[in-house]
């Protein structure tokens, strides 16, 4: 009762009045008769990483009560259902020069210099050199100040990812943002240590796994119409790992990046659903309609944020060093000419805020959605269209700014100046799904289709940096139980393949003098992913190799494992998660963007006056897309073991 006291002033009220009522049925036997069941479990998942040590100790505890109702009136099943969950994760106590109050350090920021004059006419040379953070060169725009923004406690962007390479990089703070508060996003990404500890317990309840009322309410002309309202998980689509109609819940990939099970990482919300079952028709076996309406205010997925262990993308680390950027000011490497350290003061570059939308039980400003599913013949179906907000955070340009080349404080909009606030633009989807069974093959196929307007994508040829595509994605899942007598004679082996794909159907790219411009994201894309699954001692025993490759990446993830069943209470399951192949690739990073003429421009700009890419690139920060999370993980290989008692 103490966490619910410590967060009643910020939580939703009707979340609390919810968890009295789960309480209430757990432990009434008058008020509410009915059966209670009371499951859970308490698990130990501890992951070590090549050339850091350990990753992860997260201990959870997980509670599940469902509680049914009696003398229900005209419904004929009522019920309530929680889930409750607590984590602990030792990793910021046990590593903390890694991923807690102590991590990150002084650092040093590549400079690969330039020749005299190549700056400027007359400029002096920049011999090649590893320059502090704080001893770039200043322009007359000015520093920032060290005792601000001090070196310490950094680490050099994407440093654990790749090499600098000639390209842009700058420090990212690493600690706790309430031991060192520099780029943290109020809103967005602002962990304190607690939050990192101690995940769930926060402003938003996130203890509060699941908790929903469920009402079942029969019709007289046939047919019933089941009604949940609550904090849930509303599961579209028949495929995993890759999401394309199961979009509702947005993803928590601070977790382990994207190799958890997804019904572990969504993030569930206070949704209303609606549904009308009506069973066997003329024309279909099964038909059933769903209208939903996600009443709890918009949440992004959570990519983690810089200094914690499971970044996707990276992208955390480079928004943190960003707000950095902006707010404090920083140095950034082989920035002016292409080859010089360069310090920026504050207000220049950077992220400025996240602007996150939407209300508490707004309609208008709301997420709502509809789904048609049964089966025809034999073939499951789905059609499906949904309008909600972008999960993943785009960044939006021309924001006020101050130029870096003149000592006045302008704050006014610079096209092609990396300076950003974070979004989340509406989106609508429409979709459909199909599965079927092939019986001379002995398979089940699944495919998935989805095609959304409004996504927004990181654009260099566009003036704010950014802009819209309509996006078509695709799944094509296969099962199929095979016995395959050297792994084993007795039991079938299952055999899990998908293909995902994704078009970009308003990209847009070009070939610029120094490099490829526009849009990072490639225009199509396709990853493949395969499971090999085997039993052994009655199905107590169970290794499998789970591999995915991304194409545009080049970059192969191989996850053998075994799963040991030891008692009815106990699991153990033990593997690698490894990667292989190109892993960070690159792209432009609008050094050359000329976003204050003429002073940014360079000889092969065609107008020394008009801003525009002109393509020099690096690793940072858009190559990050190109990569995916699977290239931008190359290097975070890990051994992984889990032990878990159900009780």
């Amino acid at each position: 009762m103490s966490i619910i006291k410590n967060h009643s002033r910020t939580a939703p009220r009707f979340l609390l009045a919810l968890v009295a009522v789960a309480l209430a049925a757990s432990s009434s036997t008058t008020v509410m008769a009915g059966d209670t069941d009371v499951a859970g479990f308490v698990e130990n998942a501890t992951f070590f990483r090549d050339d850091i040590g350990l990753s992860k100790m997260r201990n959870t505890v997980q509670l599940e009560v469902e509680k049914m109702f009696d003398d229900t009136g005209s419904f004929s099943a009522v019920f309530i259902s929680g889930t409750f969950r607590g984590t602990y994760d030792a990793v910021y106590d046990l590593n903390d020069k890694d991923y807690g109050k102590k991590a990150g350090s002084s650092i040093l920021l590549e400079q690969v210099g330039l020749p005299p004059g190549a700056l400027f006419p007359g400029a002096p040379g920049f011999p090649p050199a590893m320059v502090p953070h704080g001893g770039g060169i200043v322009l007359p725009g000015g520093d920032f100040d060290n005792n601000l923004n001090p070196n310490d406690g950094l680490l050099v962007l994407g440093s654990l990812l790749h090499p600098t390479d000639g390209g842009v990089a700058f420090g990212v703070p690493q600690r706790p943002c309430n031991v060192d508060s520099r780029g943290c996003i109020d809103g967005y990404m602002d962990a304190s240590l607690n939050d990192l500890r101690f995940p769930e317990f926060n402003d938003r309840l996130d203890f509060i796994r699941e908790l929903y009322l469920d009402a079942t309410l029969p019709m007289k002309n046939g047919g019933e119409w089941g009604f949940r309202f609550g904090r849930q998980q509303v599961v579209w689509g028949r495929t995993d790992l890759f999401r394309v109609l199961d979009v509702i819940n947005p993803v928590d990939f601070s977790r382990n990046n994207i190799y958890d099970e997804l019904e572990d990482i969504r993030i569930p919300m206070g949704i209303f659903t609606a549904e009308w079952r009506g069973g066997q028709t003329k024309t279909f076996d099964d038909l059933n309609v769903q209208f939903l309406w996600k009443w709890e205010k918009f949440r992004p997925n959570n990519l983690g944020q810089g200094g914690t262990p499971n970044v996707i993308l990276d992208a955390g680390s480079f928004f943190r060093g960003m707000n950095n950027c902006w707010e404090n000011g920083c140095t950034v490497a082989n920035f002016a000419g292409g080859g010089v350290a360069t310090d920026f003061p504050p207000t220049v570059i950077g992220i400025r805020q996240a602007n996150l939308p939407g209300k508490w039980f707004s309609v208008s400003d709301g997420e709502y959605g509809m789904k048609v599913e049964g089966v025809f013949k034999g073939v499951g179906f789905s059609l499906n269209a949904l309008r909600f907000y972008q999960q993943l955070p785009v960044l939006r340009g021309g924001i006020p700014s101050d130029n870096l080349f003149t000592p006045e404080v302008e704050a006014i909009p610079h096209d092609y100046l990396i300076a950003f606030d974070i979004d989340f633009p509406r989106v609508t989807l429409y979709g459909g799904s199909i599965d079927f069974y092939v019986d001379p093959i002995k398979s089940v196929f699944r495919v998935e289709v989805a095609y959304t307007q409004g996504e927004e994508f990181a654009n260099t040829l566009r003036p704010r940096l950014f802009s819209e595509s309509d996006v078509v994605r695709w799944v094509i899942g296969w099962d199929r139980p095979t016995f395959i007598p050297f792994l084993n004679k007795t039991r079938a082996v299952l055999l899990s393949a998908q293909v995902f794909g994704q078009h970009l159907l308003d990209h847009e790219i070009a070939q610029g003098p120094l490099g490829p411009i526009g849009m990072p994201d490639w225009k199509n894309n396709y990853l493949a992913t395969l499971l090999i699954k085997v039993w052994y001692m009655n199905d107590r025993l169970s290794p499998q190799l789970l591999s995915a490759y991304d194409n545009g990446a080049d970059t192969l993830v191989v996850a053998p494992s075994v799963d040991w069943l030891i008692t009815d209470n106990w699991r153990l399951t033990a593997g690698f998660n490894l990667k292989f192949g190109k892993g960070a690739q690159k792209f432009s990073d609008c050094r050359t963007c000329n976003p204050f003429p003429p002073y940014t421009s360079t000889p092969v700009h065609p107008d020394p006056f008009v801003p525009g890419d002109v393509g020099l690139g690096g690793f940072e920060p858009l190559g990050r897309f190109r990569s995916g999370p699977i290239g931008m993980g190359r290097q975070e290989n890990e051994l992984q073991v889990t032990i878990r008692y159900r009780f």
